[in-house]
């Protein structure tokens, strides 16, 4: 681990998306739902689906970053830059919200790897 990445929080998530369905927030009840520390943070988003149709938005602090924009569908764990999906800066106490929505008609797994970069 490179020093400057001790302090970087990361949360990833994976999990079934039902048809024609939203996900109101796949990070409730994560410890790092909500920007800690005191000081601000640059979250970076990486998602990738099973399949084509699964859309996603960014809110930080209540300021949308990413509205209903579609995933990377490379069926596997988000990597970095391939998945990248959006990034937004926020405050300490800044609530993350990521929403999903499934635009098909069958159930699609997302994976989602998001990092929080602490700025100075």
């Amino acid at each position: 681990m490179r020093a400057e990445e001790k302090d970087m929080p990361v949360m990833s998530d994976s999990r079934s998306v039902a048809a024609n369905t939203v996900v109101e927030n796949i990070l409730t009840g994560k410890l790092h739902e909500f920007i800690s520390g005191m000081r601000a943070g640059r979250v970076r988003i990486f998602m990738a689906s099973s399949a084509s149709g699964i859309n996603a938005s960014l809110l930080v602090g209540g300021e949308s970053f990413c509205q209903d924009q579609l995933c990377s569908f490379a069926n596997r764990f988000p990597i970095d830059p391939d998945d990248f999906l959006a990034e937004g800066g926020g405050y300490a106490g800044d609530r993350i919200l990521v929403s999903v929505r499934n635009t098909t008609g069958g159930a699609l797994t997302i994976n989602t790897r998001i990092v929080i970069d602490p700025v100075a």
